[in-house]
């Protein structure tokens, strides 16, 4: 399976120092926040990664490279100047993505889940004895202090992967599963994602699944500190 790495987003919350590193590559625990998931995609059989970018975006592609010293093949998927939101970064990039179903990643998060279980979860987008499936499996984790509101609900959390509906019983990670199939009729234009998601919540397209490990938005200076704070107590650090 190939993955998508989320890096073009401009960071604004994290000036002054996001003006001059692209918030991929803000360290936790002495890494690059884009090394720890190019790291787990690893442990987890993905051999093939693309990375979007946008601001400051030749930091990433060459801190990246071809991907070689990560033991992956890694293709750069470039946007102009104030990237293209995530819908058109994703839509974008889906020449390197293939026809099959494709993990993408938020890559200004951290997360201890185990990217397996992402990969694993890749089945729920297979067709189904009855000829349907799922477009899109989003994972959601519970709502952190500083989103309390949520983004979604799920219809029956105890039978996973199960259909997301409007609601905000749970917090969109910013790790989901998509078919190519999800992007039919976009073109490479700046657009955001959630429009997409809800019309797929309507045609019942999308599915919701629970992160399993803790996760960290690393937006702001003060969740950067406690994401760091985590890695550190958890013994992951590596300075």
């Amino acid at each position: 399976m190939r993955a998508m790495l989320l890096a073009a987003g401009r960071g604004e919350r994290l000036r002054p120092l996001t003006d001059v590193t692209p918030k991929p590559l803000i360290k936790v625990g002495g890494k690059p926040l884009l090394q720890w998931h190019l790291e787990r995609l690893y442990a987890a059989g993905v051999r093939e990664v693309v990375i979007n970018s946008a601001h400051l975006g030749e930091q990433i592609v060459e801190f990246a490279g071809d991907g070689s010293r990560f033991g992956l093949k890694i293709s750069h998927s470039q946007e102009p100047p104030g990237g293209l939101e995530t819908l058109g970064g994703i839509v974008k990039a889906l020449p390197f993505l293939g026809d099959e179903p494709f993990l993408v990643v938020n890559s200004d998060i951290y997360t201890d889940a185990d990217y397996g279980d992402f990969v694993r979860a890749a089945a729920a987008l297979s067709p189904q004895e009855n000829g349907t499936a799922p477009l899109g499996v989003l994972f959601l984790t519970d709502n952190p202090p500083h989103h309390p509101q949520g983004d979604f609900a799920l219809q029956n959390p105890a039978l996973l992967p199960s259909a997301v509906i409007k609601g905000g019983a749970y917090t969109f990670s910013g790790i989901a599963l998509y078919h190519p199939g999800a992007f039919a009729g976009f073109d490479a234009a700046r657009r955001p994602l959630r429009p997409l998601f809800d019309r797929m919540i309507e045609q019942g397209t999308l599915a919701g699944d629970i992160l399993k490990g803790r996760w960290f938005d690393v937006g702001t200076a003060e969740r950067l500190a406690q994401t760091e704070a985590y890695v550190e107590r958890m013994g992951l650090a590596t300075y």
